[in-house]
């Protein structure tokens, strides 16, 4: 089973991956709580469409390892880097979905763009999810308060409802199965309970506005207008702001986990953006 090795960061950690098809890279990295398998309907189209695509699991989820620390941004993306580096990589594209985004930014940030040739945020939490006062538009903290003591005290109980809200649920049953509700559920309950929580810490609180800039290769930004996990006007509208060179589509009814829900049109935009 292939695993790249991170001796960079406080814990040694072993990061899972899958590796399919040849050609241009093309990097995935999933969302909270999920693992690689949310990409199932990316994946297949990225290689058919002649790249090759490399999906991971972000530490504390999948089975990579499980450490006690190092959910933070700058070792995360320090597993990203392992990835770019072992694997002797150019040219790479990175996507990422929810959270993702973060370690796009921060790879950026702390590694810069040389081997980097485009990036994607897709649903993504970029740049910041809490309210402030001059974000007026975030999560009030009352309400990742309430997240937080909800994984510490019934974690399995508050995954099992959180998918319903990621695909809105009650919308879209037209879209999403009763199994794929199932299936995210076991896939997250099975992610460190430690990870899951301080993962969440990483997302609700770091503040990735003054690194945007540092975002500095073509971009695609996609987001739909009915995501009540991650508003569009605190992520989306701002990232779309904040990069400089950057394609927006919003994609309209759709919730956070369009990956599903909206994968037809999401898959079209990606593929067309991948070749571009």
């Amino acid at each position: 089973m292939p695993f790249i090795t991170n001796e960079n960061t406080e814990e040694i950690v072993d990061i899972f991956y899958e590796d399919y098809g040849e050609g241009q890279p093309v990097i995935l990295i999933h969302g909270w709580p999920l693992s690689r398998k949310s990409w199932e309907h990316q994946v297949w189209k990225i290689v058919e469409a002649g790249y090759r695509c490399i999906s991971y699991d972000r530490r504390g989820f999948g089975i990579s390892s499980f450490p006690w620390n190092g959910y933070d941004y700058s070792s995360l993306a320090s597993d990203l880097n392992e990835i770019i580096t072992q694997l002797e990589l150019e040219d790479a594209i990175i996507v990422g979905f929810s959270m993702g985004g973060g370690e796009v930014v921060r790879y950026c940030t702390d590694y810069g763009t040389d081997k980097i040739a485009k990036a994607a945020l897709i649903s993504s939490i970029i740049p910041l999810v809490k309210q402030k006062d001059d974000n007026p538009s975030g999560v009030p903290e009352k309400d990742l308060l309430g997240i937080k003591d909800a994984l510490e005290n019934d974690r399995v109980g508050f995954l099992k409802e959180f998918s319903k809200g990621f695909y809105n649920y009650e919308e879209n049953k037209d879209k999403i199965s009763q199994a794929q509700l199932d299936y995210d559920f076991i896939v997250a309950s099975h992610a460190s309970p430690r990870g899951t929580i301080e993962a969440a810490k990483a997302w609700m609180h770091t503040d990735f506005r003054d690194e945007l800039k540092n975002v500095d290769v073509p971009t695609l930004i996609i987001h739909g207008d009915a995501d009540n996990t991650v508003p569009i006007e605190t992520s989306a509208k701002q990232a779309a702001e904040g990069i400089a060179n950057n394609k927006f589509h919003i994609i309209k009814d759709a919730p956070h986990g369009l990956n599903i829900t909206h994968k037809e049109e999401l898959n079209n935009l990606l593929i067309k953006f991948l070749e571009e």
